[in-house]
């Protein structure tokens, strides 16, 4: 597959004469679809609307809020005109919120007012504009300036108004004396090497970092994660994976663009019971989503009366995938050509993937081989040198996808790239054939008496030997007084199981070296707490839990 050589805008235009009125984005919780036709002239207006309020090629804006419709017309939008498109968590509190305005020297802000989100018994209320207000006082009188010298306005989405904020009609209404002829000149300036968009990492070391990424770096990486999904214009791609996150505006939202897939959206944020639903309604063919997302739909007690027929691939990402739920995948719900794919933000994102012709075992073990145009290896984290197969090692990856560095941070980006290579801080081992599979992350690597511990190894092997009780399971590092760490396991139950840390270590007998054997055990009854926004356990957080364990 060659790389292209072009630009979102471009490629939209592409997919409007190809097949105007075939659906491009279903929004089932909002009852709303656009066709192609509809998705090219709503972010054509929104565009103008951008170049009206002063937006021009190179602009930062800043985008947050959670999966509504807005958010892709307006990621369509800024990149036809050369701007650049800020993405910001949706769970992002203002502090969050105030560094990444300030660190991505953001012109403007488009955002929803907030929103309501409920998690089991808990209630997640996220005001938006309450925010806003607490860190720019007189943003009623239009003025942030005090806080954000750089930002000029702030854009609120439909639905909302706010003294001080540009409403949406209002945005709208500003680019009416925009011509034709304006909005073309902008889109012919556009160049597919120039940055389209900061992504922000989860920042779950330090601070966040953002990854200035390209037209040609999500493109490309959309198109070849697509491909071997064997993903086209008949498929219908359900995605509950958050716009914000790297998973969503390039792998959902401009997979669907380069494959002309429509793309199904089950709600706002994660839904078990609305992404089956909207499977079942639209009849998708594909699902993407991290593993938290897939066992949370597959423990369902109603999931059988879900017709979940059509089912055919998809991807699951974001953290290592165990047999067990591979085969629930494929068997359950029926996705037999469901791939794995691995990579990071700063790789636009997929650097490894696997593909329906892998052998079975490599397809649920492995995070498969690189993907085309890429190149991979393993190496040593102290000394740098180049490790042969069978070894664990630190990923390096170089290639098409990887950003041009974080933005305003040239440090960061000098310690992550060595030598031209991209550093993932991943362990991982490749076999004869070229398959890589995932162990662990180099900082989460636990140190037992000085053996190498590997937190997705001993997952892997758990997850079997403790399958009729455990539902979820995460590994983390314990202190240790003489041992400097051991590990500690904590679990969420099947219902009605139980399980004690005495039958896990007899569990483990004579199938686990003694280092990898848990000496400690948090049983909870629901990871939510501990997630990220996209799904993802936060290992720091659960090795909180244990700080008041005795350590002997």
């Amino acid at each position: 597959m060659e790389l292209l050589e072009t630009t979102i805008g471009a490629l939209l235009k592409e997919k409007v004469e190809q097949h105007p009125n075939r659906d491009a984005a279903i929004f089932h919780a909002d009852r709303v679809r656009y066709s192609w036709e509809e998705l090219d002239v709503l972010s054509e207006k929104i565009a103008k609307a951008f170049l009206g309020l002063g937006v021009a090629h190179g602009t930062h804006v800043a985008l947050w809020a959670n999966n509504i419709p807005e958010w892709v017309f307006v990621q369509y939008a800024l990149a036809r005109i050369g701007a650049v498109l800020v993405t910001i968590n949706p769970e992002w509190k203002q502090e969050e919120l105030a560094f990444a305005l300030r660190q991505s020297d953001a012109d403007f802000l488009v955002m929803c007012p907030g929103f309501v989100k409920q998690s089991g018994t808990r209630v997640h209320h996220y005001d938006y504009i309450g925010m806003v207000k607490s860190l720019c006082p007189n943003v009623t009188e239009g003025a942030c300036e005090a806080a954000f010298p750089r930002l000029k306005k702030i854009v609120l989405t439909p639905g909302a108004n706010e003294r001080g904020m540009l409403d949406w009609q209002d945005f709208l209404a500003g680019g009416q004396g925009v011509s034709n002829r304006t909005l073309e000149e902008a889109s012919r300036r556009v160049a597919t090497h120039d940055p389209v968009m900061i992504q922000y990492t989860s920042g779950t070391t330090g601070f966040p970092k953002g990854a200035v990424l390209s037209h040609y770096n999500v493109l490309n990486n959309a198109r070849i994660a697509a491909g071997l999904q064997h993903l086209g214009p008949e498929d219908l791609i359900c995605g509950p994976v958050p716009f914000y996150h790297c998973f969503g505006s390039i792998l959902l939202n401009l997979g669907s663009l380069v494959s002309g897939a429509a793309m199904v959206i089950p709600d706002h944020f994660f839904n078990s019971q609305a992404t089956l639903k909207a499977v079942s309604e639209y009849g998708c063919t594909a699902l993407f989503g991290v593993p938290t997302m897939f066992i949370g739909m597959l423990a369902l007690s109603d999931f059988e009366q879900y017709n979940l027929r059509t089912l055919r691939t998809g991807i699951m990402a974001g953290a290592p995938v165990d047999k067990e739920l591979f085969e629930a995948v494929t068997e359950k719900m029926g996705a037999y050509e469901m791939t794995i794919a691995y990579g990071l933000t700063e790789a636009s994102p997929v650097t490894h993937q696997t593909c329906s012709t892998d052998p079975k075992e490599k397809r649920f073990a492995t995070v498969g081989r690189p993907i085309e145009h890429t190149f991979a290896k393993i190496i040593d984290p102290e000394t740098k040198e180049e490790l042969p197969d069978d070894q664990v090692g630190e990923v390096l990856v170089k290639g098409f996808h990887v950003m041009k560095g974080y933005y305003n941070n040239p440090e960061a980006t000098a310690k992550t790239m060595h030598r031209g290579w991209l550093r993932t801080g991943d362990l991982a081992v490749r076999d004869a054939e070229g398959y890589y599979r995932i162990v662990g992350r180099l900082k989460e690597m636990i140190i037992v008496g000085g053996h190498n511990v590997y937190p997705a190894e001993v997952e892997q092997s758990l997850h079997t030997l403790l399958e009729d009780e455990v539902e979820l399971l995460q590994i983390v590092g314990v202190p240790h007084a003489v041992l400097q760490e051991v590990t500690g396991l904590v679990v969420k139950l099947k219902p009605g199981r139980k399980l004690t840390l005495e039958e896990v270590k007899l569990r483990c007998e004579g199938k686990l070296e003694w280092p990898k054997i848990p000496r400690h055990l948090k049983i909870l009854k629901d990871f939510e707490p501990y997630m990220t926004v996209t799904g993802k356990i936060q290992k720091f957080k659960l090795s909180e839990l244990f700080a008041s364990s005795l350590v002997i």
